[in-house]
């Protein structure tokens, strides 16, 4: 064979073996992604609880349940309150007086903005709060208009829930009515 020849096989032959690897890399890094995300249902979002895993028979909101959402609420309490230290520190340490207006502005505008968030987890620290209690008092997992089950799955989507599916969606309907 010609050395032309030899070395254009050469090439090719490198070609499909780059190829080849980086199809690997690619199919590797697919795996890992789906593996992430696997990873991350299996974790609630409220720190490194996993999901409750319920029993064959079991009772609805029993000791164990109410633990669980208890360790949620929690752990979900404790972010928000954490998120609240950070923001004061960073308007302490940020505060400043800036002689251009429109840096001020600025800064004024995100120090507003920071301060609705944390107004909005102000109120949900308030309902976690409630629903703490209503797991004390075991009231906690049962829809407040209808009395039904809310359902472990909706309650690890939503701690703070206190309807059930379907009520909730009634309430949504009618604020929609009424909105309209």
């Amino acid at each position: 064979m010609p050395a032309k020849k030899k070395a254009s096989a050469k090439k090719t032959a490198a070609k499909s073996k780059a190829s080849v690897t980086e199809a690997n890399d690619q199919s590797a890094a697919k795996k890992t992604a789906v593996t992430n995300l696997q990873n991350a249902a299996t974790t609630t979002a409220f720190g490194d609880i996993a999901p409750y895993v319920e029993k064959e028979d079991e009772e609805y909101m029993n000791d164990a349940q109410s633990v669980h959402f208890k360790a949620i609420l929690n752990a979900w309490k404790k972010e928000l309150m954490e998120e609240v230290d950070r923001t004061v520190h960073h308007m302490q340490d940020e505060a400043a007086n800036f002689p251009d207006p429109s840096d001020r502005a600025t800064q004024e505008s995100e120090f507003t903005m920071e301060l609705r968030a944390r107004d909005r987890e102000r109120k949900l620290i308030k309902k976690i709060d409630e629903s703490l209690t209503n797991v004390g008092n075991g009231d906690y997992g049962f829809c407040e208009q209808c009395g039904v089950e809310i359902g472990i799955r909706r309650l690890e989507a939503r701690p703070t829930a206190s309807l059930c599916i379907d009520c909730k969606t009634l309430d949504e309907i009618k604020e929609k009515h009424v909105g309209s």
